[in-house]
């Protein structure tokens, strides 16, 4: 007998041997290093190529722009003002530069030049809530609201508060679409009856719902108090991201296999019950379907909804430094433009974790 096998004559197979590293290697999933590596290298390659073809077109068009601007130079100041703003540029002064589509590294360097403002902007923060630590509490024991910091918000800070505005959408268009699904997928009649308003409201822009949000909002709501743009595009983000999951609860609870819902009958279950242990367990799968698209909408018209009701996420960021026409700004629109990116991946991929964990069936 070995150190790590047993024999197992008696078991009526000579010679075999029982090792507990077989057992644990069936049981464990098999993996295909050369599948891994070759999808890494491919990976890899595409991304090299993607940064390249930036590279090279970024150089091209800065190139195109640069001529203009000598040549324009040239037109309407003369030689010598062209071959001066040609030395200004050649020499890197941000004043001159060209304004086009910045080059990998000008957005690796706005990247990092974010970072360091956000550094920045945090030593400030914490810096006055130190300074007003006694003021605020003398104001506390009086019942007067604290002194709060005001000044401009990072980029990160911006970020925190788009993902907190989606999140909220996303939660209000799940309350509202998940029991108006099952309802609609219970009764024929009623998915008939709801039809027509799903079939009109699901195009219209998330524009659209902005102002009708806020007609309501600043009619309902009038505590000064209340942050109502961040009220509004959370609800905005929801009711224009909400239909997917409508749609597809509906149809996932009228699916529900026949032979399920005569097990419920014949267990006498009540309606709650019904729905709760028959038709939301079989309906996972295609109401987070519903969920995932849900998301990935909620994400993509935050930016705009953002944008107009002027709340400070991601969206005003973008909008003010297209404003801004500083000469890194279109690098910093390119730094949110893959924020945004990979938050959405992020996002769609968490749904999916959720889903797979919730879910009887495997994908």
């Amino acid at each position: 007998m070995s150190d790590i096998g047993i024999s197992t004559k008696a078991m009526g197979k000579p010679g075999a041997t029982f090792s507990p590293m077989k057992v644990l290697k069936g049981l464990l999933p098999k993996i295909d290093s050369k599948a891994i590596l070759k999808n890494a290298l491919i990976s890899l390659a595409s991304i090299v190529l993607f940064v390249l073809l930036w590279h090279l077109g970024a150089n091209y068009l800065f190139n195109i722009e640069a001529t203009a601007k000598i040549e324009k130079a040239r037109t309407e100041q003369g030689a010598e003002a062209a071959a001066q703003m040609e030395a200004c540029i050649l020499s890197g002064d941000v004043s001159c530069q060209p304004n086009t589509l910045p080059s990998p590294q000008q957005v690796i360097v706005a990247a990092q030049n974010l970072w360091a403002d956000h550094l920045s902007i945090s030593a400030k923060k914490i810096a006055f809530k130190a300074k007003v630590a006694t003021t605020n509490a003398d104001r506390k024991a009086q019942g007067l609201k604290p002194i709060k910091y005001t000044g401009r918000p990072s980029f990160i800070d911006q970020i925190l508060t788009s993902i907190k505005t989606v999140f909220a959408g996303f939660l209000l268009a799940m309350f509202i679409a998940i029991p108006i699904g099952i309802i609609t997928g219970l009764n024929e009649n009623l998915k008939t009856a709801f039809n027509w308003l799903i079939q009109i409201f699901k195009p219209v822009s998330p524009v659209v719902w902005l102002l009708l949000v806020f007609m309501i909002v600043k009619t309902l709501i009038r505590d000064p108090e209340l942050d109502k743009s961040f009220i509004i595009a959370a609800i905005s983000v929801g009711l224009c991201a909400m239909w997917a999951t409508l749609v597809n609860t509906s149809l996932g609870v009228s699916s529900v296999k026949t032979d399920y819902m005569n097990v419920a009958k014949v267990l006498q279950l009540s309606l709650g019950k019904k729905i709760f242990k028959i038709i939301i367990p079989s309906s996972i799968p295609l109401i987070f379907t519903g969920l995932r698209i849900t998301v990935s909408v909620a994400w993509m018209v935050l930016i705009a909804i953002e944008l107009l009701a002027q709340s400070p996420g991601l969206g005003s960021f973008v909008w003010e430094e297209f404003q801004n026409g500083a000469n890194d700004s279109n690098a910093k629109i390119i730094v949110a433009m893959f924020v945004i990116g990979i938050i959405g991946f992020l996002l769609d991929r968490v749904m999916l974790f959720v889903q797979q964990s919730v879910s009887f069936e495997t994908q």
